[in-house]
């Protein structure tokens, strides 16, 4: 699977766990640690860790993927899931636009979900 495969995989596995405005940030050409943020928001902190643990089910046992860290999961306003080539970033509302992701990073290409 390519990083592009991968992350429209987890968008979609996002969307599958309705997870609002999903977004894909191509970061190839400003960043050296990752190729891909996905970028989701969940309503509140019991669906951001269901987006989560679906995503993490879903890519172990379809692919055999493991993130390579996660962080936030104990107060799952913001859970950050690093697969190397893809970066899941899970807020919940409030969390997503004090930090806006989308805004420091506006310089990025988005890409489409569905190839």
């Amino acid at each position: 699977m390519t990083p592009l495969e991968q992350a429209r995989r987890i968008a979609a596995l996002c969307e599958e766990k309705l997870a609002a405005d999903v977004a894909i940030l191509d970061m190839r050409s400003v960043c050296d640690y990752t190729d891909y943020f996905v970028i989701a928001t969940g309503r509140n902190p019991r669906q951001t860790k269901a987006i989560h643990d679906d995503v993490a089910g879903a890519l172990k046992h379809e692919h055999r993927l493991l993130p390579r860290s996660v962080s936030g999961l104990p107060e799952a306003t913001w859970i950050v899931d690093d697969y190397l080539d893809v970066v899941l970033h899970v807020f919940t509302p409030e969390t997503r636009e004090y930090y806006r992701l989308e805004d420091l990073w506006h310089d990025v290409p988005k890409v489409a979900a569905a190839g």
